[in-house]
């Protein structure tokens, strides 16, 4: 085994704005490469779509905190472990309990209840390019792929929309890592709002419910049994992270890269028959998720060959499968025409997201929208200035994206 990956490659601003060629470079070298992060783990980050795919459903790699090596339970501690996302919620949990509360959120998840929201979608993607169009120029995100999300997750869960720059500081927060006390002190700020903010939502429901996500959680039940209040409490803090921040960085991600690439951005405005294939592409090519949420082995087993010890820390990077050229043709190309696009961006196996569907429905209408009502979409800055959020993150997405129409 080479040496391991220092904590900077994690952290690394550079790496922030284009891992990919890191990872190409990596993959000259192996599948599987030692991370010293968290540091003094043995910790390993899997970049193949082989081995990646199938580690992502492996049942030897737990998702449960209790599996971790004690050095990393305390360093997750010392970085503000007390966070509702991180405990009892599908993303942190193995079956027999991934199974209940998956089963559970899946009754208030439906697919009927997803395609049943599109005129919604459509009206709030219009009524954003509406506000956008007189200006001539707008910050994407900000403008745009933010609050489209954001709105429709907030209907759908049953809260405020008005809410929602809180909402984006909450998710901000919670999905960073905290390495300095300022970060630890806000941390703690934003769970005891969490707390407070979802803990008066569902008592109202339970008191009055209504037609909305929150009264069908409160409400849900599998054989007899509802979900606790620590699990409904971590299950609306999740719905309300993922429902948005994986559709604003598809909706950015895939903008920015249309921009920089404008035969596709031509092609896609010809033929918008097209955008489904296209928001698959925009997926793979630029996901809004790098890595998956941390694994821990439960026994000693092999991934590519290299000795993985029990109790070891497994990240798993998606943006790297997702451009492994023995698993896609031409990976570093953007094709909206590529067909049979077996890209892991949602993950793969039982943790496969339950969000997918709304953010590709989310997805289409948006790109179909843009593309339509703003003839003339082009970058107002050079590509290489477009600000990435900062690294350390599973996330992979923009803070701003500048553009004129």
């Amino acid at each position: 085994m080479a040496e391991k990956l220092p904590i900077e490659f994690v952290f690394d601003p550079e790496f922030a704005r284009d891992p990919y060629g890191v990872y190409a470079a990596l993959r000259e070298k192996g599948p599987v490469h030692a991370i010293d992060f968290p540091p003094g783990t043995d910790a390993f980050l899997v970049i193949d779509y082989e081995h990646g795919r199938p580690a992502l459903n492996d049942p030897r790699l737990s998702k449960e905190f209790k599996h971790a090596p004690a050095v990393f339970r305390q360093f997750v501690t010392d970085a503000g472990r007390n966070n509702p996302v991180l405990a009892h919620n599908m993303l942190s949990s193995d079956p027999p309990d991934h199974t209940r509360l998956r089963r559970l959120v899946s009754k208030a998840f439906t697919p009927r209840r997803t395609e049943s929201l599109r005129p919604r979608i459509q009206e709030i993607a219009d009524g954003l390019v509406d506000a956008m169009a007189p200006t001539g120029r707008a910050d994407l995100i900000g403008d745009f792929a933010f609050p489209l999300p954001i709105v429709v997750i907030c209907e759908l869960l049953g809260v405020p929309a008005e809410d929602r720059d809180a909402f984006r500081e909450w998710s901000a927060t919670l999905i960073d890592p905290a390495m300095d006390e300022e970060q630890l002190r806000r941390r703690a700020e934003v769970n005891a709002a969490i707390r407070d903010y979802f803990g008066r939502l569902i008592a109202e429901r339970r008191a009055e419910p209504r037609d909305d996500m929150i009264s069908a959680l409160v409400s849900a039940r599998d054989d007899r049994e509802l979900l606790s209040e620590q699990e409904l409490m971590a299950t609306l803090t999740l719905l309300l992270i993922a429902g948005h921040e994986t559709t604003v960085n598809l909706i950015g991600n895939g903008v920015l890269a249309l921009l920089t690439h404008p035969d596709q951005l031509a092609l896609l405005r010809e033929r918008p028959e097209l955008i489904p294939s296209a928001v698959e592409e925009f997926l793979r090519y630029e996901g809004p998720v790098e890595r998956a949420t941390l694994r821990f082995a439960t026994e000693d087993l092999q991934i590519a060959g290299v000795h993985i010890p029990e109790g070891s820390v497994v990240h798993i990077s998606l943006g790297a499968a997702d451009r492994d050229p023995e698993a896609f043709a031409h990976p570093d190309t953007l094709d909206v025409t590529r067909a049979d696009n077996h890209h892991v961006a949602f993950g793969h196996g039982i943790h496969f997201c339950l969000g997918a569907p709304l953010a590709r429905l989310e997805g289409r209408i948006a790109f179909e929208t843009l593309l339509r009502r703003l003839p003339g979409l082009a970058l107002d800055c050079p590509p290489a200035e477009a600000a990435w959020r900062r690294s350390g993150s599973l996330i992979r997405g923009l803070e701003a994206l500048p553009v004129t129409f």
